[in-house]
C-alpha cells in the first residue's frame, strides 16, 4: 500500500511539473530571445539620426561604440557603398533595408535585424544587427536548471510527505490486521487504535465495538453455562441422599458414580467462568492413563476386554488438561453407550514428532453406512451427537485433527494432537 501511494503520488506530481514547468521553460527562452532582439534593434535605432547629421569621423566613432557596448555585431552600410562597424556581407535584408524597408530575419548562426536609414542627401541605406544564438539564449540554461532543480525539489517534498501519510496508513492497516487476528486467536482485549487516518478511524472504532460486544456474549454464554450446570448440583444432592438407602456395595459404588458427575459438574463451572487460566499443554500420557484407569472400572463391569497401549511420558500436547479429558471421555464413553456389553475395546497413544496420536477402537457394530454426517448435534443413535464433535473441536484447536475409520468390523477414531508452541 505504501509503495502505491508513493507510486501515485510521484506520477500526480510529475504530470503537474511537467504542465507547469515545460510551458515556463519555453515562456524564458521566448523572453530571453526578446530580449536580445529588442536591446539590438534599440541600438541599431539609435544610430539612424547619426547617418543624417554626423560627419563620417563621428558616425564611424559611434558606430564602433555601439558595437563595442552592444552583444550583436552592429554594422553600418552607407549610400556610397562605405561599410562601417563590424565586418558583413550585404545580405539579401541589407539590401531591403538600403531601399527604406527594415526588417529581420532568422539565419544561419542568429538574428538578423535591419533598420533602414537615410542620410543627409536623402539616399537610402541600412544599420545591420547581428545576434548570435549564445546571445539570443543567454541565461537561459542556468534558467532552465533553477526549474529542474525547483521541480525536483517540490518532487521530493512531495514524496515526504506522501511518505509520512502513507505511513500512517500503512501502520493503521497493520494494526487493525494486527488486532483483528488477536480477536481471531480469542484475545477479547485487543483494541485498535480509533485515532487512525480518516475511514480507518471510522472501521478501528466499528472493530473495537465488535469486540466489546463479542466480550459481552461470551460473558453471558459462560454464565448461563455456569448457571445450568449449577442446577444440576440440586439433583445430584438428591441422588446422594438416595444412595444411603442403598446396599453397602451398591452404594459404594453409586457414590463414586455421583463424585464423578459432581467432580464434571464443578469443572464445566469453572472451565465456563475462566478465561484461560488452563495451561495451554498438558501430559497426554498421564492424562490418558488415568483417564482408562477410570473407565476400566466400568468395562469390567460389562465385561468389555480393555486393551491399553500408552507411549510413555511426558509427552506434552496443546491441549489443556481438563480439555484432553474430555475428549478421552467422549470417545470411551461413545463406546460404552453405542456398543453392546462385553464387546471388546482398546486404546493406543503414540508419540509423533509434532505431538500425539490417540487411537479408540471398538469391535461393535461400527456406524451404518447411512449415518448422519459427523456434525453437532446430529446423532444416528438417540445421543446428544455432542462427543464425536467435542473431541472434533479440541483436536482442532490443538492443530491436530479426528477422523474415522472402519477396519470391517467395528469403529476406529483417531485423534491427532499437536504438540506445544516452544517459542
Amino acid at each position: 500500500m505504501r509503495r502505491r501511494v508513493l507510486v501515485l503520488v510521484t506520477a500526480t506530481t510529475t504530470l503537474v511539473l511537467i504542465a507547469f514547468l515545460v510551458p515556463l521553460a519555453l515562456l524564458v527562452r521566448t523572453v530571453a530571445t526578446d530580449r536580445a532582439v529588442a536591446t539590438a534593434t534599440a541600438q541599431a535605432q539609435s544610430l539612424s539620426p547619426l547617418v543624417a547629421t554626423a560627419d563620417r569621423e563621428a558616425l564611424a566613432l559611434a558606430v564602433g561604440q555601439v558595437d563595442a557596448t552592444t552583444p550583436a555585431d552592429v554594422t553600418l552600410f552607407l549610400p556610397d557603398g562605405t561599410v562601417l562597424g563590424a565586418p558583413a556581407a550585404r545580405t539579401p535584408l541589407v539590401q531591403l533595408g538600403s531601399r527604406g524597408v527594415s526588417a529581420s530575419g532568422e539565419v544561419p548562426g542568429g538574428r538578423e535585424i535591419v533598420v533602414a536609414v537615410r542620410d543627409a542627401t536623402g539616399a537610402g541605406g541600412a544599420v545591420r544587427a547581428f545576434v548570435p544564438d549564445a546571445e539570443l539564449t543567454r541565461g537561459v540554461d542556468r534558467s532552465w536548471l533553477l526549474l529542474a532543480g525547483l521541480g525536483i525539489t517540490l518532487l521530493a517534498v512531495g514524496l515526504v510527505l506522501a511518505d509520512r501519510l502513507a505511513r500512517r496508513l500503512v501502520r493503521a492497516t497493520t494494526d487493525l490486521a494486527v488486532v483483528s487476528d488477536r480477536l481471531a486467536r480469542g484475545d477479547l482485549d485487543a483494541r485498535a487504535d480509533a485515532a487512525a487516518p480518516a475511514e480507518l478511524g471510522v472501521v478501528a472504532g466499528a472493530l473495537n465495538g465488535l469486540a466489546g460486544r463479542i466480550a459481552d456474549l461470551l460473558r453471558e454464554e459462560r454464565e448461563t453455562v455456569a448457571d445450568l450446570a449449577h442446577r444440576v448440583r440440586t439433583p445430584l444432592t438428591s441422588l446422594r441422599l438416595e444412595v444411603e438407602s442403598l446396599p453397602a456395595a451398591d452404594a459404594a459404588r453409586v457414590d463414586a458414580g455421583v463424585d464423578a458427575v459432581q467432580r464434571a459438574v464443578t469443572a464445566a463451572i469453572e472451565q465456563a467462568r475462566r478465561r484461560g487460566a488452563d495451561p495451554a499443554a498438558c501430559d497426554a500420557s498421564a492424562v490418558v492413563a488415568e483417564r482408562v484407569a477410570f473407565w476400566a472400572v466400568l468395562a469390567e463391569d460389562t465385561d468389555r476386554e480393555l486393551a491399553v497401549e500408552l507411549a510413555p511420558g511426558p509427552l506434552p500436547v496443546a491441549l489443556p488438561r481438563s480439555d484432553l479429558e474430555a475428549v478421552v471421555d467422549a470417545l470411551l464413553g461413545n463406546v460404552f453407550a453405542h456398543t453392546p456389553d462385553g464387546t471388546s475395546l482398546a486404546v493406543r497413544l503414540d508419540a509423533e514428532p509434532a505431538g500425539a496420536t490417540l487411537t479408540v477402537t471398538d469391535t461393535g457394530p461400527g456406524i451404518p453406512a447411512d449415518a448422519p454426517a459427523l456434525d453437532r448435534g446430529v446423532s444416528g443413535a438417540g445421543s446428544t451427537g455432542l462427543g464425536l464433535d467435542i473431541a472434533r473441536r479440541a483436536a482442532e484447536r490443538s492443530g491436530g485433527g479426528l477422523r474415522l475409520e472402519s477396519p470391517g468390523r467395528g469403529l476406529r477414531v483417531v485423534v491427532s494432537l499437536g504438540a506445544p508452541d516452544r517459542t
